[in-house]
């Protein structure tokens, strides 16, 4: 059973990407006209995102927006399960010590979804029926939008980790010695010969 649940999906989501982009980039049959090294992302050289509506429509809701939505309903499906089992052990929730939580699901979503939705819901669109939807802002900043969650991810798990940033700050004033410099007093002592 524990191989069931726990690792056949991971080699699930391991093997699906390799075999279907495999399938679908490089043995796709594509006329080679779709490559052009002059424009940004080489011309889209995905063909079959142009040229097969069924197979593009799949990839884009599929592979790329059914994990956004996953994403989505997991976070607000722990949060409930949180209130759900305070209330079943009849704990007070206190609202403070889950905020921290909920910040960071709610923080770490948003970002995901915000840099991912302009460019699956424009790509879609585009697919289904309007290929010249947004298309000039589609490549030139939709996509480009996607790698934001890898630029700013660490920054967001730093501000929502106190802790760390307050180690890091003891870290870098320990590491440099404080040099006092102030007024000194002279002591004259008087000798005898």
């Amino acid at each position: 059973m524990r191989i069931v649940l726990h690792n056949l999906p991971l080699l699930l989501c391991l093997i699906y990407p390799m075999m279907f982009y495999f399938f679908a980039i490089i043995l796709y049959p594509c006329d080679g006209t779709q490559w052009d090294y002059t424009s940004n992302l080489c011309g889209f050289a995905d063909c079959y995102l142009l040229f097969n509506k069924i197979l593009g429509t799949f990839d884009w809701s599929f592979n790329n927006g059914l994990p956004m939505v996953v994403n989505a309903l997991a976070n607000i499906a722990l949060i409930v399960r949180v209130v759900r089992q305070k209330r079943r052990f009849q704990h007070a929730l206190t609202w403070r010590q889950h905020r921290r939580m909920t910040v960071q699901l709610l923080v770490i979503s948003s970002l995901y979804i915000i840099a991912w939705a302009p460019s699956l819901i424009v790509g879609l669109v585009q697919i289904l029926g309007y290929p010249t939807f947004l298309a000039q802002i589609q490549t030139d900043f939709f996509l480009d939008l996607i790698y934001i969650v890898c630029l700013f991810l660490p920054w967001v798990y730093l501000s929502l980790l106190p802790e760390l940033i307050k180690w890091i700050k003891e870290l870098f004033r320990y590491g440099q010695g404080r040099n006092l410099v102030g007024p000194t007093r002279t002591i004259q002592l008087e000798t005898r010969l």
